[in-house]
């Protein structure tokens, strides 16, 4: 990242978190949605996990959903909870008792190979250097260790972008950013595979939410801790007529509600390990291809018996 201006404030990630945590619950839902969605992913998975990371902790709902998914025997599991306010970590902790510290998701502090299992739900889309702290994380992974995360995708919150930027182009002759850049599903597996996973998977899922009003979406936008942290944002206060009529330009149905769209890229990779699948060597297999097809083998360069263009 040396020379390269910093996407985001961290500072400002940091401060909406604390803000988040001392406003109560009301933010949660989504989280608890995709928190959800993400333990369901490990229900195919045959195998035990004993030490995982909860990275970007926030109020600890994700460990208290794998704890009964996970801890067999009874009382193996261990489970650290990490998030960027110390806020986050306090109520994480006090919620479900186990472990909890506030740490930078971009300088984790976890010696390599000490967990079976990390996952995050929707805190990495704050990161300054993705591909770094993927790397990260998979070093803090053991040998066949699963890293399971879920990001914000490109799609996200797309309608209150729109009607943001229409709003500011009208009335203040220009538009900041507003709502932050997100990873898209097609750069995921990429990603996984640059920072040494293997097996890396990508997938989307579409999530859509209905709000009294686009005013109502922006209150639980900062409930959530989720505000503008670009750090290429209009410093101070956003005019109220500024709000009001991206408000009003706000799709909406006959009842007047407005429906918010949120992109959730799910990432799933595992660290290398020596049981893994893995691709032969060419040259080193034992059974043609020809042969499962019932087909008969040319040599290379013999055309013979192919279709031929007219």
């Amino acid at each position: 990242m040396t020379g390269t201006p910093a996407p985001f404030d961290r500072a400002a990630v940091r401060a909406h978190r604390a803000r988040a945590a001392r406003r109560g619950t009301d933010g949660d839902f989504l989280f608890d949605e995709v928190a959800a969605r993400l333990v369901e992913r490990l229900d195919d998975i045959r195998r035990p996990f004993t030490h995982v990371l909860d990275l970007g902790c926030r109020r600890g709902g994700l460990g208290a959903r794998l704890a009964p998914r996970l801890a067999k025997p009874e009382g193996s599991l261990r489970v650290m909870q990490c998030d960027l306010a110390p806020e986050m970590a306090r109520l994480a902790r006090d919620a479900n008792g186990f472990a909890a510290v506030a740490a930078d998701e971009e300088a984790l502090p976890f010696a390599p190979g000490t967990f079976d299992l990390i996952v995050s739900n929707l805190a990495l889309h704050w990161t300054n250097d993705l591909p770094g702290t993927l790397v990260q994380v998979r070093r803090a992974l053991a040998p066949d260790g699963l890293f399971l995360a879920a990001l914000f995708g490109v799609g996200t919150l797309a309608e209150l972008r729109t009607a943001l930027m229409a709003a500011e182009l009208d009335a203040e002759g220009g538009a900041g950013p507003r709502v932050s850049p997100f990873a898209d599903v097609r750069d995921g597996g990429d990603l996984l595979t640059r920072a040494g996973f293997a097996l890396p998977v990508a997938d989307l899922d579409t999530i859509r939410v209905s709000f009294g009003s686009a005013l109502h979406l922006m209150r639980d936008l900062r409930a959530m801790g989720e505000t503008n942290a670009v750090a290429e944002r209009r410093k101070g206060i956003s005019r109220r007529r500024t709000l009001m009529d991206a408000a009003a330009r706000y799709p909406a149905g006959i009842d007047g509600r407005v429906t918010a769209t949120f992109e959730i890229v799910f990432l799933a990779g595992w660290a290398p390990g020596p049981d893994q699948p893995r691709a032969l060597r060419p040259g080193t297999a034992t059974t043609r291809l020809a042969d499962h097809l019932e087909a008969h083998e040319h040599p290379a360069g013999d055309s013979t018996g192919l279709p031929r263009k007219p």
